[in-house]
């Protein structure tokens, strides 16, 4: 299986702006943005609307940069957990019970947890004789 192109608008737009806030050169934008808003605020007498312009601006960006980062952050989350419960199927004395083990609820992650937690001990133990 191949990786194929985005079919969702929604997708493609999330990756492209992921893509392109992570590089070097869009902080540049953005920061040089702060710069000539605040050059120009003696032009404008450091005037409330001057104020409100970078307030407005960075709030929207923000707004919308939560749920772009959050739908990337969900997608990455969710491929790689199919990547590793495709590892745990193809090791031969993994536990299989571990796929899927992020649908679980919490109390029962915590048994598992202290189960491994245990394990560890025990193997520092053997490797401390």
């Amino acid at each position: 299986m191949r990786p194929t192109k985005p079919r969702s608008w929604f997708t493609r737009l999330t990756k492209s702006s992921a893509h392109a806030t992570g590089r070097p050169v869009t902080f540049l934008v953005a920061a040089s943005s702060i710069v000539v808003w605040a050059a120009t605020g003696p032009v404008f007498a450091f005037s409330d609307t001057w104020q409100l312009v970078v307030n407005t601006g960075t709030t929207l960006v923000t707004f919308l940069m939560v749920f772009l980062i959050q739908s990337t952050q969900n997608r990455d989350s969710e491929a790689m957990q199919v990547k590793l419960d495709e590892i745990i199927r193809a090791i031969g004395n993994a536990k299989n019970e571990l796929l899927d083990l992020e649908e679980l609820e919490e109390e029962d992650l915590e048994e598992i947890r202290a189960q491994y937690r245990e394990l560890a001990t025990k193997a520092r133990r053997v490797r401390r004789k």
